[in-house]
């Protein structure tokens, strides 16, 4: 069984969806540790609930962004994971931790990359009144939202939406995407190499596309 290791900042909803495929058998892995930056986050309590090892390492008691991420990954590499799974993890990262887990580490992003990235992704969308919007499952590098893209979940912009109910529809495609990418990394079916994505030994030269209907609301 293949153990993992997540990283939340947050309430950890893609978390969940993990844990929650792994207790219905859809999932073989074996989540390791639950790493936080912060004592307070929600995700914490749900590691907690399903018997996961957690640990917080603060990011504010650090001098600088690399002395962090060197105790996180000393904290990481007791586990020897192999694949980190960022969900909602909002520190950027060194380029050192980045090289350090290359072709090891996954991150969702709420935007169809190259679009959006950074922060404030669903207020943009709207204010360009996107017809669609969506979130991407990549490969992390040094560049922010830059990795190689796996899989993209596209959600329809709504008339009438606001931040909260595109954030919403957007977190529902989330908790689709994240745990299927785990999967194929558990099935040995997700690679990468040389800074591209692979699925089923076949390059992927643009991500897998995973679509909402429009009438899901």
């Amino acid at each position: 069984m293949r153990s993992i290791v997540v990283l939340i900042s947050g309430g950890g909803s893609n978390l969940q969806a993990i844990i929650d495929h792994i207790k219905a058998e859809k999932l073989d892995v074996r989540i390791s540790l639950v790493l936080s930056n912060r004592e307070d986050a929600y995700g914490l309590k749900r590691a907690e609930k399903a018997g996961i090892p957690t640990a917080i390492i603060d990011h504010t008691q650090f001098e600088s962004r690399e002395l962090f991420d060197q105790a996180m990954a000393k904290e990481i590499d007791r586990y020897n994971p192999e694949l980190i799974v960022m969900a909602g993890f909002m520190r950027i990262l060194s380029h050192g931790f980045a090289e350090h887990y290359a072709g090891k580490m996954i991150n969702i992003h709420p935007a169809l990359l190259p679009a959006y990235k950074g922060l404030h992704t669903h207020r943009r969308a709207l204010a360009d009144k996107a017809v669609h919007h969506g979130a991407t499952v990549h490969f992390v590098t040094p560049e922010l939202d830059s990795g190689a893209s796996i899989v993209q979940g596209k959600v329809p912009v709504l008339a009438g939406d606001n931040e909260e109910s595109l954030q919403s529809r957007v977190h529902r495609i989330e908790h689709v995407i994240y745990p299927t990418v785990v999967e194929w990394f558990a099935k040995d079916r997700l690679a990468y190499l040389d800074g591209q994505a692979y699925l089923d030994d076949k390059p992927l030269n643009q991500p897998v596309i995973i679509e909402q209907a429009s009438d899901q609301h």
